[in-house]
């Protein structure tokens, strides 16, 4: 075999094609990762539709040398400014705050009423006729 000038040709371009495919493949796991932590940020930010996450300028965000965001906070706290509707409000009118119950009401019978129970409802069904 030779190492004529083709093959070093050959084996540079081969390495920068290698390098090349590298660097996408760390810009594709970067993006990944950013939106995973946005996702993260957004759920403690109390954010009800992470659809609402396609609104954030993607260049807003970095990653640090420690591979976490930079400025996440501020770039959610910003949306939540421009866009209060995607972020929980906390009501107590909230369906966390107040549990279903477990087993919808039943009607009693006139047999589980007590006499004035009984007396009472049906004085009530009397007026209503």
């Amino acid at each position: 075999m030779s190492d004529g000038p083709n093959d070093t040709e050959n084996w540079q371009a081969r390495a920068e094609l290698a390098e090349a495919a590298l660097n996408r493949f760390q810009a594709d796991a970067d993006v990944k990762l950013i939106r995973a932590e946005l996702k993260a940020e957004a759920v403690k930010a109390g954010m009800i539709d992470l659809d609402g996450l396609k609104l954030i300028d993607a260049g807003e965000v970095r990653l640090n040398e420690a591979g976490e965001l930079q400025d996440a906070g501020a770039v959610l706290a910003r949306l939540k400014r421009a866009k209060p509707w995607l972020f929980g409000g906390g009501g107590s009118s909230s369906a966390a705050a107040n549990p279903p119950r477990p087993e919808p009401p039943r009607a009693r019978h006139a047999n589980e009423l007590s006499h004035e129970e009984w007396q009472q409802a049906r004085a009530a069904l009397l007026r209503r006729r």
